[in-house]
């Protein structure tokens, strides 16, 4: 009770600093996040074409993030965290001490990010029983052919396995845990969208239509659907631009922060390459990379002109109604 209490404070106080900021329009911070990604690992099993890890554009070293760097990051932001998400870049189930870094952020809401591929009964009960607030499984087509041309190298059947062994755990266990069905709309699964609604009621999950996102220049063609509001882009003249008017702010700059598998402070979940590196938790506490030099001038950048800063160009944020995140 003590740390919600505390988180919700310190929601109240980081709310503050963002609305100045807006206000004032000079980059200022007060509080910690209320909420905070963190990168188990960067490698994968799948090969997806328009993921910076899976099509092997990727240029950061790939690792495992040891469980002594989170449990300081947890041990130094716990009482200000309101929500932690397990996942960034790559398969976070395939980190082989999963069950510690679920067991290390408990009392904090808690959700993990997978593909599938790893939901066998076993590892199902061991997250229905472990406190994880929510798991949000990739599904991105209702039959191998329409799913394996965007996860490539993946198998429908396995995934769907996978999500009714995770049903049935957190109903055999009256769990908390939500499950949730992530559905990349795209042009080859859209007419497949009845069918996953199906699913998902069956499964007793939640069913979240994705935009999605691409990152090679010419393959827009090859994978925005037909139906216009399943769209992050627009083509304005020969080229395809986000449908967005990228004002000059971004409260994940204030609230939410990813930190990579080997500590690195990243300002967003958009800076998969780790561009933008704010800060070192091997050489500095978080507090100290928060409030220091390059992370105030980060933010500054962005009221500034947004427009300047390229990862911003992929980003859902402040993206016209009706387009789904």
């Amino acid at each position: 009770m003590t740390s919600s209490v505390s988180g919700y404070l310190n929601l109240m106080v980081s709310g503050y600093s963002f609305l100045k900021s807006m206000i004032t329009r000079k980059a200022a911070i007060s509080g910690m996040p209320v909420a905070l990604s963190v990168e188990l690992t960067n490698h994968c099993n799948l090969k997806c074409p328009e993921c910076l890890c899976g099509s092997g554009r990727m240029t950061r070293e790939k690792g495992f993030m040891d469980i002594s760097l989170f449990t300081r990051i947890i041990d130094e932001l716990k009482p200000f965290l309101l929500e932690v998400s397990l996942y960034f870049q790559g398969e976070s189930m395939l980190h082989p001490g999963l069950d510690s870094f679920l067991e290390k952020a408990r009392g904090i809401r808690t959700t993990l990010a997978t593909n599938g591929h790893f939901l066998s009964p076993d590892n199902a009960e061991m997250l229905a029983l472990s406190g994880l607030n929510k798991l949000i499984v990739s599904l991105d087509g209702m039959d191998q052919d329409s799913y394996s041309l965007y996860r490539v190298n993946g198998n429908f059947r396995t995934v769907a396995e996978g999500i009714g062994n995770m049903s049935e755990a957190v109903r055999k266990h009256g769990s908390r845990a939500e499950l949730v069905i992530q559905f990349l709309v795209n042009r080859e699964n859209e007419h497949q969208i009845p069918d996953v609604r199906r699913f998902a009621r069956k499964m007793r999950a939640t069913l979240k239509l994705k935009s999605m996102q691409v990152i090679n220049e010419d393959s827009h063609e090859k994978w925005l659907p037909s139906d216009k509001k399943f769209r992050r882009y627009q083509l304005k003249g020969n080229k395809y631009t986000i449908l967005s008017n990228l004002p000059d702010s971004c409260r994940r700059l204030w609230f939410n922060p990813v930190i990579t598998w080997d500590g690195k402070v990243i300002p967003c979940c958009f800076d998969k390459d780790a561009g933008h590196i704010l800060g070192d938790l091997n050489e500095n506490t978080f507090r100290e990379i928060w409030t220091g030099r390059a992370y105030r001038l980060f933010r500054q950048g962005i009221l500034d002109d947004r427009k300047k800063t390229a990862i911003c160009h992929n980003c859902t944020s402040g993206l016209f109604s009706g387009i789904i995140s």
